[in-house]
């Protein structure tokens, strides 16, 4: 019989360790229903030594976050190829794998969960939302200054996109692949008012249009658009 030795961490490890298992708690429930005795069981060691590597829950947590917010900007990374209605819809797609795998985590962050306020917190949302905001600009082709309006355009779509999670995690009433689709249309057309107003974003939405085939979910919304006028 041969008797099995628990191989002893280091400490960057052992740390590492206890985000990849808090960050899995917080996925699965609300960061504010996971205790540091949960933490330290799923772990496999003792509550003090939780508290060891770090302070307390508020610190795991946002070591989770960063670990979370990692990997949620990586998702709105996309090759600038193609048309621009199908490189947002594959966006759109990794976006709602991240909502779907981080549910209750990604519902506690936006609603309030036991890291708001803190500046680490608002600094990992907003560094997300920036890397959106310029993923986004990068698709947009644009030659020259970014305009108010077309700023206004892409936060308030990252905005809208973000609400859209929050409401299908709250119920899932809507199919989750609905809403990917959904917010391709709200996003052509916020940029379609927009460019009523802006000559350059209009210039813009032109070429964007000029480029997209006929099964593009762009096209598609001016058809629904139009027979819904008629």
């Amino acid at each position: 019989m041969t008797t099995g030795v628990r191989r002893r961490m280091g400490v960057e490890e052992r740390r590492q360790q206890l985000i990849d298992v808090a960050l899995d708690l917080f996925s699965h429930r609300s960061p504010d229903e996971v205790s540091i005795d949960e933490i330290a069981a799923a772990a496999g060691i003792s509550r003090p030594l939780v508290y060891h590597y770090f302070p307390g829950k508020l610190s795991l947590y946002e070591a989770a976050l960063k670990l979370a917010s990692q990997d949620l900007a990586g998702r709105f990374t996309e090759p600038r190829e193609g048309p621009l209605g199908a490189r947002l819809l594959r966006v759109t797609r990794r976006f709602f794998d991240f909502v779907d795998d981080h549910g209750p985590g990604f519902s506690a962050l936006m609603r309030g969960g036991p890291a708001v306020g803190s500046s680490t917190t608002n600094a990992l949302v907003d560094g997300v939302r920036q890397v959106a905001f310029e993923q986004m600009l990068k698709h947009m082709a644009l030659d020259g200054p970014v305009s108010a309006r077309l700023e206004l355009l892409l936060r308030s779509w990252i905005s809208h996109a973000e609400s859209t999670a929050l409401l299908w995690l709250s119920g899932r009433v809507i199919p989750r692949e609905e809403l990917e689709v959904q917010l391709v249309y709200d996003f052509a057309a916020l940029a379609a008012v927009a460019a009523t107003s802006d000559p350059l974003l209009a210039g813009l939405l032109r070429r964007v249009l000029a480029e997209e085939p006929q099964d593009s979910p762009f096209v598609e919304l001016i058809g629904r658009l139009a027979a819904l006028a008629a």
